[in-house]
């Protein structure tokens, strides 16, 4: 059995969906950042599958275009960044409300 685009492309469905689950269903303030970051990664599993399998050009079977891994860095880049400061103002916020519960946050009252 050989793997295909569509193996890749079913498998960054599932990991986005449950990152979706998790960034909607989820009252944790990190679960929700965990949820994100799980969705980033489905859409980087989906860049590098397009990447492989949709390259006209290869050289030994390998891809010549690496448009798809050059998003990826980026993607990464962007996803450490938010995670950074997405758990800075995580802090911030437990500092002055004792709660990370995103359902008892009403950032309007302090």
């Amino acid at each position: 059995m050989t793997i295909t685009l569509n193996h890749f492309l079913v498998l960054s469905a599932l990991l986005f969906c449950l990152g979706l689950y998790g960034a909607l269903a989820k009252r944790n303030a990190v679960a929700i950042l965990m949820g994100i970051e799980l969705m980033f990664n489905a859409v980087n599993v989906a860049l590098v599958a397009f990447s492989r399998f949709g390259g006209p050009a290869t050289v030994a079977g390998q891809p010549v275009l690496l448009a798809g891994q050059a998003f990826v860095v980026f993607i990464l880049t962007v996803a450490a960044a938010e995670a950074a400061l997405g758990l800075a103002i995580i802090f911030a916020i437990y500092r002055r409300r004792e709660t990370i519960d995103a359902d008892r946050l009403n950032l309007l009252k302090w």
